[in-house]
């Protein structure tokens, strides 16, 4: 099975690294210094399930080099969703599957009018890792899984294919015939952990029992849940236990990429995250008071540490 790994963050360098060491033929697309890295040293995954060393790494800039593949892995950051979706076009085949493995809710809705309906799956990404270095990913905990499904719901025999692949990598891989409802359930709890971790500047352990935070925590997820049953999602009626007991079990170094990107001093992901959660609210008459006092506080830092 051939695989195109469009960003090589975190999210793609750890899924596609434990694809290639799988046997997939797994081709990286990335840009400089982590490109160089990674052509010239191969790509290391270290922490969470033993380290990984890719060598040789495929890795590329250029998707036309690369020609159709079966899967594409699109884990760019939200504000590079259209120009990355124009970008491979030259991955695309008449049964390729683009799998967006991003935060937020609206990927594979953004990308079905570059790429075409038939080509965009949903996807689910639940991983702890970052880039510490060119070529380097660091993965926090050993939890590590990938939902993913067709929008319609069916099980379609490219979906089949991939799940026997991801099971043979040695991850927790589910292949959901309501792929929908579990974007909208990783939303809920990273929309509102994002913005709490990023505003406290601690991670998940420092702040998910502490008396004065949780409440917030707690308003924030039920918020989103609100905003979520005014759209249309069919949300399981005991969402906010099932948000509260992952967050209870996700390893205490835990810090979410938008926390991570507001210590960086780069630019955020705010506007797809807690600022959905905003608009959506305004949108459909949701109070959202939580969602809208941590948006302004972060809003300065959209862009990167101001200047």
């Amino acid at each position: 099975m051939r695989i195109a790994v469009v960003g090589a963050g975190g999210v793609g360098g750890g899924f596609g690294a434990a694809l290639a060491k799988a046997g997939a033929d797994v081709i990286f697309i990335a840009r400089g210094a982590h490109l160089a890295a990674m052509k010239r040293d191969g790509l290391k995954v270290q922490g969470g399930l033993g380290e990984t060393h890719l060598v040789p790494t495929q890795a590329t800039d250029n998707p036309a080099e690369i020609g159709k593949v079966d899967i594409v892995l699109f884990c760019v950051k939200l504000w590079d969703v259209e120009s990355a979706g124009q970008h491979i076009k030259p991955l695309i085949g008449p049964d390729t599957a683009v799998i967006p493995l991003q935060n937020g809710i609206d990927a594979a809705e953004r990308l079905i009018p570059i790429l075409g309906p038939n080509a965009v799956m949903g996807g689910v990404a639940q991983i702890s890792a970052s880039i510490v270095g060119p070529g380097l990913i660091q993965q926090v905990g050993t939890f590590m899984r990938m939902i993913f499904g067709e929008l319609d719901g069916k099980r379609s025999k490219r979906a089949e294919d991939f799940l026997a692949l991801c099971l043979q990598a040695g991850f927790d891989a589910t292949l959901s015939e309501q792929i929908l409802t579990e974007l909208w359930m990783k939303f809920i709890l990273l929309a509102s952990n994002a913005s709490v971790m990023a505003l406290a500047r601690q991670p998940i352990g420092r702040l998910r029992d502490d008396p004065d935070l949780r409440p917030i925590f707690l308003a924030a997820w039920q918020e989103t849940i609100d905003v979520g049953r005014a759209s249309g999602v069919a949300l399981p009626a005991d969402a906010l236990d099932k948000i509260l007991d992952f967050t209870s079990h996700v390893p205490p170094a835990m810090k979410a990429s938008m926390a991570l990107d507001l210590d960086r001093g780069n630019r955020l992901e705010l506007p797809w995250l807690g600022g959905k959660v905003v608009e959506l609210g305004l949108k459909l008459g949701v109070p959202t008071p939580t969602h809208r006092m941590m948006y302004a506080m972060l809003k300065p830092y959209i862009m990167g540490t101001p200047t």
